[in-house]
């Protein structure tokens, strides 16, 4: 069983025909659909036949009863906590070469409690993921190391993305060194941005350190992964597809290499169809 703990979002992605015209009008695709990095990573994870759980905070609004909804039909189990915030939105713009800038409200997401998680979510837990954004603000934060303990109590494995290299610089990058210094995950994901923003190596934070480099491939401590040449349309997802593919092949005895190899292919998948789900 996979968890994963944080934002289940909203996510409106516009990918423009051409150049934008400002104050007029400019043809676009447009796709609504589920987001947030703890919610994506569990639907690639399900597309790819493992069984996961999400657990997150929605408000009690149509918008956070449909898009449980969604992603439970795509067979992720929810433990969905409901607050009187709106449930959270992103708007996604992507570029001409999959390039995407992101703005984002992140609702009610935030304000999952410790006092909120049941332990009996975290029952046949394997693995555990948990997204940097899911510690960067209160009291999510707080009630994502409480999933941390209760994980690591079920000999858990615990897998971290580092999220957001702009997130991590607000949150401080040495401050963040210090947190994964403490929790040793056995898995560590990152962009190269990401991983600068630290200041320290990645290989001294985790059991396994993975450097996302888009269609570069990967890289696995000093070996790199390349990732098959194909036409990219939109990137948003497709970390948390490579994610979900790595950590399904390490939990089924790959070693940090072969598992690449295979997310590198579920990666590259990803950036070729417009949004971040599967």
């Amino acid at each position: 069983m996979f968890v994963a703990i944080g934002e289940l979002l909203l996510d409106v992605t516009i990918a423009p025909e051409g150049q934008l015209r400002l104050n007029d009008d400019s043809p676009a695709s447009i796709q609504v659909q589920g987001g947030g990095q703890a919610a994506n990573f569990c639907a690639w994870a399900a597309s790819l036949g493992e069984r996961t759980r999400l657990i997150t905070r929605v408000g009690r609004d149509e918008s956070g009863r449909r898009l449980v909804a969604e992603i439970e039909a795509g067979g992720v189990e929810v433990m969905a906590v409901t607050g009187p915030e709106a449930t959270g939105a992103i708007a996604v713009l992507v570029g001409p070469s999959g390039e995407r800038t992101f703005a984002t409200n992140r609702g009610a997401s935030i304000g999952l409690r410790p006092d909120d998680l049941e332990e009996s979510w975290f029952e046949g837990v394997e693995l555990l993921h948990v997204p940097a954004y899911s510690l960067f603000l209160e009291p999510l934060a707080a009630a994502s190391w409480k999933a941390i303990e209760l994980a690591r109590a079920r000999r858990a494995i615990i897998s971290v993305d580092l999220s957001s290299a702009f997130g991590l610089r607000e949150y401080g990058g040495a401050r963040m060194a210090y947190d994964l210094a403490r929790l040793r995950p056995e898995l560590l994901f990152a962009t190269e941005r990401e991983a600068d923003e630290l200041g320290v190596p990645l290989e001294g934070l985790a059991k396994v350190p993975v450097v996302k480099l888009g269609s570069r491939g990967c890289r696995v401590f000093s070996r790199r992964v390349p990732a098959p040449t194909v036409d990219e349309l939109d990137a948003n997802g497709a970390g948390d597809a490579f994610a979900a593919a790595f950590c399904a092949s390490y939990l089924d005895g790959a070693t940090p290499l072969e598992a690449a190899g295979r997310a590198v292919l579920v990666g590259s998948r990803a950036v070729t169809k417009l949004g971040a789900r599967p």
